[in-house]
């Protein structure tokens, strides 16, 4: 085939850029929907409770319509090439939690247990809050791999972070017997939620350095191929971090969650299943240890191991939750036509879980997971997807991580593992929590905007830049 040839001097065409669809009207359709869903849920609160609609279902609507189109356009504009659909089911899960709390105000503010005006107006403004911090990192952080170069101060600031609790007055730090607050006249907030996020970028700068020598292994044995005694130092000062947590704020599952993403995070990192194996056994026979003297932790062991024991007193709580998943049945007793509001707290942490359980039954509880998964399965696509190894850690440690606050939530919610505290992300009450998810969502979406974004084409070389060399 005869070959084209190029007159000298003139450069050779670039070649065309390969095509990735941007998806950003699949996320504009998405975010929709989650809108609806939750304007729905809303409306059917307010017809179980009063028999008619709310009469701000329309203002809310154009609010936090207008709110979701803000941050849609942001990422439009700032990720293009971004998942289209982590946004959307995390937008979804925030708005069922606001109708929720909102279904449960009145039974709590007539306990005294929120202020007056309720819990739900506070975790409205919570939730423009958070996604302000989305937009916020969307625009302005360019680059996700510049988190990289500050890694051990992030490594610095997130470990003060989760331990400043612990050196400050319980009148200032303890909630419910755990020292995990800093709570300062009418403002409160939980540090650890966003020190997690620092030590995630943390070990996947150090996992990613270090992962050639933690891979290694020195012998096999039952299958299992065991780390050299050397490599056990960073577990093993992690661990020992974990437990002073557990002894100090007595809060199981900040332990639980800084110790347990690590140790995901190096099985990722190395492949090597005896991390896993050597991370739980540490793990437990620590917090076995700490049980035993810590009088906090052994209630909540016990309340674990024997739920229905002091139904009316310290295992209350749980009993109740147990309770009103078995009301729920398969279907549930519908929105507002359930009894979760007797738990105590309901709107906290682990136990809002129950009331998805017991009013939208098996169902809706399994839809609520699909949805977490969701998020997590995407985010571990972009680990895939994304080219430089950190971004891949990065992206990988943020889904495991999300995954995992699930995970011990709902665990101890349904009696797997004990209660430990953690709230349910986006569903729950509580600005800390929810404000640190969405910034792990606005990481994610940056990440996936990385990942997908096609690479420029290759500078083509012309006549002028090639020189014959004559022997």
């Amino acid at each position: 085939m005869p070959m084209t040839s190029i007159p000298a001097g003139q450069a050779v065409p670039a070649p065309s850029e390969p095509y990735v669809p941007k998806r950003r009207n699949v996320e504009a359709v998405l975010l929709l929907f989650a809108l609806v869903i939750g304007l729905f849920a809303y409306a059917n609160v307010g017809q179980a409770a009063t028999g008619k609609y709310p009469s701000n279902l329309a203002t809310l609507g154009v609010e936090f319509g207008l709110a979701l189109l803000a941050v849609h356009l942001v990422v439009r504009r700032f990720a293009p090439y971004a998942d289209p659909v982590i946004l959307p089911v995390a937008a979804m899960i925030n708005g069922l939690g606001l109708v929720l709390i909102y279904r449960l105000d009145p039974y709590n503010e007539a306990n005294n247990l929120v202020a007056k005006g309720g819990a739900a107006s506070n975790q409205a403004i919570y939730t423009v809050l958070g996604l302000a911090v989305f937009a916020v990192i969307v625009i302005f952080l360019k680059d996700h791999r510049i988190l990289q170069r500050y890694a051990y101060i992030s490594a610095l600031v997130g470990l003060f972070m989760i331990a400043l609790p612990a050196v400050l007055p319980a009148s200032i730090s303890e909630v419910n017997g755990a020292r995990s607050w800093i709570r300062l006249g009418g403002f409160s907030v939980q540090p650890a939620e966003f020190g997690k996020l620092l030590l995630v970028s943390f070990f996947a700068a150090y996992l990613h350095a270090k992962r050639d020598a933690l891979a290694l292994a020195s012998r096999r044995v039952l299958g299992l191929y065991l780390p050299r005694g050397r490599d056990l130092g960073p577990i093993l000062v992690c661990w020992a971090f974990a437990m002073l947590i557990l002894i100090r704020e007595t809060d199981l599952g900040v332990s639980l969650m800084f110790f347990g993403a690590f140790v995901i995070m190096l099985y990722m990192a190395t492949e090597r299943t005896s991390w896993l194996i050597f991370g739980l056994l540490l793990f437990v026979s620590g917090a076995t240890a700490v049980a035993n003297m810590s009088a906090h932790v052994m209630v909540r062991v016990d309340s674990w191991l024997h739920p229905f024991s002091d139904v009316t007193g310290r295992t209350r709580q749980l009993a109740q939750s147990l309770y009103a998943f078995a009301n729920g049945g398969l279907f549930g007793t519908g929105l507002d036509r359930g009894y979760s509001y007797q738990i105590g707290f309901a709107n906290n942490a682990d136990f809002m879980l129950a009331t998805v359980g017991e009013e939208l039954g098996l169902l809706g509880l399994t839809a609520l997971f699909i949805a977490y998964a969701i998020i997590v399965v995407r985010g571990l696509k972009t680990a895939l997807l994304v080219r430089d190894p950190y971004g891949k850690m990065f992206a990988a440690g943020l889904a495991s991580t999300f995954a995992l606050q699930v995970f011990i939530t709902a665990g101890g919610v349904m009696r797997v593992i004990p209660l430990t505290g953690l709230p349910m992300p986006f569903l729950a009450y509580g600005g800390s929590a929810l404000m640190a998810n969405w910034i792990l969502v606005g990481l994610l979406i940056k990440i996936s905007d990385a990942a997908r974004r096609p690479l420029p084409p290759a500078i083509p070389l012309s006549d002028e830049m090639t020189q014959v060399v004559k022997a």
